[in-house]
């Protein structure tokens, strides 16, 4: 799946979720996936929170196949700036 293909899915779930945050998905080459409050794009933006994984690691995140906890403590998720910021949104999307 594409960078911009997860970020439609991600767009549907934080739309309505009244998330007020920023965190971007850093996969490296494959791009960056951006979420500023309701807003998802996939242009490179300062944010909150920075969640670096692998393109795979983030469609399995978002498709509920990785827990996000198992996958921070395996080393699979390295997270940047502020933690609280990465657990809210475990709850939107994970």
């Amino acid at each position: 799946m594409s960078v911009q293909e997860i970020a439609d899915k991600i767009r549907s779930r934080v739309a309505s979720a009244g998330f007020d945050r920023s965190v971007k998905f850093d996969t490296g080459a494959d791009g960056v996936i951006v979420i500023d409050g309701a807003d998802v794009s996939t242009a490179d933006a300062p944010a909150d929170c920075t969640i670096k994984l692998s393109l795979d690691d983030l469609d399995s995140l978002i498709a509920g196949d990785l827990n996000p906890t198992m996958a921070f403590m395996s080393g699979k998720i390295k997270v940047e700036g502020d933690m609280s910021v990465a657990m809210a949104l475990s709850q939107l999307i994970g």
